[in-house]
C-alpha cells in the first residue's frame, strides 16, 4: 500500500463529529488551498508506528521493580498539584492511579476542587485518600477559574518541587523517578519532559513531542515546555504562582517567569506526560479556545517587557505559534561579503537581488574574486567596482573559503557581518533588518535564514550536529509551503548551527571566536563556526522569515576528484577530534528520540 494511501486511511480513522467541526474551523482560518496543505502534512504517512514504538520504549516492568528498590539519600518530595472541574470519573480514577503507581516514593498529590456542587469527585478523591495518605484533598467555596484553582492547589504543597498536572491526563509510572535522578545529579531549579496525546479511551497514544533542551527563542514561539513541567517551590512561590488575566495560556505565562528566576533548566528526553483528548480538551480542539492564543501572546510581551527586550509580538497562521520581531537599533553600516570565481550572470543576479529587494540601504558589498578565468567577469567588476556600495577584493590563492571569507572581513567596515553565497536570490525586502533585529541582542551571536531551491523546496532551515554523521540540514527537499513537524521550518529557535550561505554575525563575536577555521577549505567550517561561538555562549538563532533563494554550490563544482574527496575526508575527521564530545553527547536542540539519517524529525527506531 502506497504512504499516500496510509495517509488517507490514518485521516479517516480519526475524523469524528467534534474532528470535523475543528477542521471547519481551520477550514476557515487557512482558506481552501492552505486547509488541504496543512492537513495532508498532519497525516502524512510516517515509516514509524508511534504507538507501537511508545510501548516498546516505556519503561519496563521489570526497570520501575528495580527503581522502586533504589535508596535515595535526602529525597527530594515532589508535589503534584491538580485543580478539578467536574472530572469525568473513569478520568479521575486513571489519573490516580497513574500517580499512585510511581516507582519514586516521594510524592503528594493535591487537589483543589472547583466543582462546587459536584459530590462525585469528592467521593472519588476521598476514597483513593483513605487508602493513600499522600493524597491531599480541599473543595473550594466556589470555582475560582483554572488559575486560582492551581494556586490553591499549589497552596497546599508541601514539597521542596511542584509540578502541574490537568485533571484529565496521566503520568508514565517513572516520570517522578526521572524527575528526582535529575534533580539530585543536576541541582536543576526547573525540569520538562516530553510528552504525547492520548486517545479519550485511553487506547492509542499518538503525536508525540519530541523537545530540545532549553531554547529561549522557541519559547517565545510556542509553548514548546508545557507538559511536564516541574519548578522548584521556592521559585513558584517567588513568581506567585499563576495569574487569571493568562487564563487559557495560564501555564505558559507562570512558565516564563519560573525560567527567568531559574539558573539550571534540564529536559528529560522521555515521554512521560500523556495529554488527553477529547471532546472538550484544548490539546484536541485548540480552535474552541482562540481567547488562549491571545493570552499566550500576552504571556509573551509581559516576558519580553519583563527582562527589557523591545519587540513586537504577532500571530502567525498556525494556533498557537508566535512570532517576534526585534526592531532595529539605527542604521549601522552592515558588511555583505560575497566570494566569487566566474559564474558573471549569477553574481549579477544575486547583486541585483540585493539592490532591488532590500529596504535596508546602509551596506556595503565585498565582492571577493577568487581565480575567476572569464573575461566577462572582470568586465563585471569594473562596471561595479567603486559603484552600489562595492568593493571588489582580489583573493588570488587557491579556493578555501575560511581564507577568503577571513581575508574580506577584515576589511570590511561594519560593525555586522552577513556572510553570503553568490548563488543567491533575495526574497525577503527586510532581510538585513530581520538579522540585524536578532543580531543586535545582547545574547546573539549568529543569525541564520530559511532558504529554497529555485524550485522552492527547502535547502536549509536550520542544522543539526550528528545529522547525516557529522552535521546536516534539517527539512532538505520538502515542499517550501509546509511547515514540517510542530512547524520547526517556519518558526523562529536557536540551533546549534546555521548555514553560511546566508549568516550574519557580530564582527567583533566573529574577531572573538578567531574567524572561520582555514583547515576547513570547503566543508563544515560555518558548522564549526557556529558551534564556537555557542561555545562562548552565544546563541545562534534561526530566523525563517529571512527567505532566500539558493543555487547550491553552484559556482564550487561537485567533489568528483580524487583530491576533492581526500580533503572531504580530512575536513570530516578534523570535525569528529574536534568536536567528539558533542558528536557523543547530542546535539542539545534536538532530541535523541529523533534520527539522524532523515531531515524530517523522524523518530528514531
Amino acid at each position: 500500500m502506497s504512504r499516500q494511501k496510509i495517509a488517507w486511511r490514518k485521516m479517516i480513522k480519526k475524523l469524528s463529529p467534534y474532528t470535523i467541526r475543528k477542521g471547519i474551523l481551520y477550514l476557515k482560518h487557512y482558506g481552501i488551498k492552505e486547509f488541504a496543505l496543512k492537513f495532508t502534512e498532519r497525516f502524512e504517512a510516517s515509516d514509524i508506528d508511534y504507538h507501537k514504538w511508545f510501548l516498546e520504549h516505556r519503561a519496563t516492568q521489570e526497570k520501575l521493580e528495580e527503581q522502586k528498590k533504589k535508596h535515595w539519600k535526602n529525597p527530594v518530595v515532589i508535589s503534584i498539584a491538580v485543580p478539578v472541574y467536574k472530572t469525568p470519573e473513569p478520568f479521575l480514577r486513571q489519573l490516580l492511579e497513574s500517580v499512585r503507581e510511581q516507582s519514586y516514593p516521594h510524592w503528594e498529590l493535591c487537589f483543589a476542587d472547583g466543582g462546587e456542587e459536584d459530590v462525585n469527585t469528592e467521593k472519588i478523591i476521598l476514597e483513593y485518600q483513605r487508602k493513600d495518605e499522600r493524597i491531599h484533598y480541599q473543595r473550594l467555596e466556589k470555582n475560582q477559574g483554572i488559575s486560582d484553582n492551581t494556586n490553591a492547589a499549589l497552596a497546599m504543597a508541601s514539597g521542596d518541587y511542584v509540578a502541574l498536572l490537568d485533571h484529565d491526563d496521566l503520568l508514565e509510572p517513572d516520570a517522578l523517578y526521572e524527575i528526582a535522578e535529575k534533580i539530585a545529579k543536576e541541582k536543576a531549579d526547573v525540569l520538562y519532559t516530553d510528552e504525547d496525546k492520548i486517545t479519550g479511551d485511553g487506547k492509542e497514544y499518538f503525536q508525540p513531542h519530541f523537545k530540545p533542551g532549553f531554547n529561549l527563542d522557541l519559547l517565545r514561539s510556542n509553548n514548546y515546555i508545557c507538559h511536564f513541567f516541574v519548578v522548584r517551590k521556592e521559585i513558584a512561590q517567588k513568581v506567585g504562582g499563576l495569574r487569571k488575566e493568562f487564563d487559557g495560556a495560564q501555564d505558559y505565562d507562570f512558565i516564563f517567569r519560573c525560567i527567568e528566576n531559574s539558573e539550571r533548566i534540564v529536559h528529560i528526553p522521555k515521554i512521560l506526560y500523556h495529554w488527553r483528548t477529547h471532546r472538550e480538551s484544548t490539546a484536541d480542539n485548540p480552535a474552541s479556545k482562540l481567547y488562549a492564543f491571545e493570552a499566550g501572546k500576552r504571556a509573551i510581551e509581559h516576558h519580553l517587557e519583563r527582562t527589557g527586550v523591545e519587540a513586537e509580538v504577532s500571530h502567525t497562521k498556525d494556533y498557537g505559534f508566535y512570532r517576534v520581531k526585534y526592531p532595529c537599533k539605527g542604521e549601522p553600516l552592515i558588511s555583505i561579503v560575497i566570494p566569487n570565481k566566474d559564474q558573471k550572470k549569477t553574481l549579477e543576479k544575486c547583486l541585483e537581488s540585493i539592490w532591488k529587494v532590500s529596504t535596508y540601504h546602509n551596506f556595503e558589498i565585498l565582492v571577493v574574486e577568487n581565480n575567476s578565468e572569464q573575461e566577462e567577469t572582470f568586465a563585471y567588476y569594473r562596471e561595479i567596482d567603486g559603484r552600489h556600495n562595492v568593493r571588489v577584493l582580489f583573493w588570488k590563492d587557491e579556493f578555501n573559503y575560511s581564507k577568503i571569507n577571513n581575508f574580506a572581513i577584515e576589511q570590511a567596515r561594519g560593525d555586522y557581518i552577513i556572510c553570503l553565497n553568490n548563488d543567491m536570490e533575495v526574497i525577503s525586502p527586510d532581510w538585513i533588518e530581520e538579522l540585524l533585529g536578532h543580531c543586535q541582542r545582547q545574547e546573539v551571536g549568529v543569525v541564520g535564514a530559511r532558504l529554497y531551491y529555485p524550485d522552492h523546496t527547502i535547502q536549509h532551515a536550520g542544522i543539526v550536529i550528528g545529522m547525516g554523521g557529522i552535521a546536516g540540514s534539517m527539512f532538505v527537499g520538502m515542499d517550501g509551503r509546509k511547515s514540517g513537524y510542530l512547524h520547526k521550518a517556519a518558526i523562529q529557535q536557536d540551533m546549534s548551527a546555521v548555514t553560511a550561505a546566508c549568516m550574519m554575525v557580530k564582527k567583533q563575536i566573529f574577531q572573538e571566536v578567531g574567524g572561520f577555521e582555514e583547515k576547513l577549505a570547503v566543508a563544515f567550517n560555518d558548522v564549526d563556526f557556529c558551534l564556537k561561538v555557542r561555545e562562548k555562549g552565544y546563541l545562534v538563532v534561526y530566523d525563517p522569515y529571512v527567505e532566500l533563494y539558493h543555487d547550491e554550490s553552484k559556482t564550487r563544482g561537485a567533489e568528483d576528484t580524487k583530491e576533492k574527496v581526500r580533503r572531504f575526508q580530512g575536513e570530516i575527521e578534523y570535525m569528529r577530534k574536534r568536536w567528539m564530545n558533542l558528536l557523543k553527547q547530542g546535539d542539545p536542540y534536538y532530541n535523541p528520540n529523533l534520527s539522524l539519517k532523515k531531515w524530517d524529525y523522524s523518530i528514531r527506531p
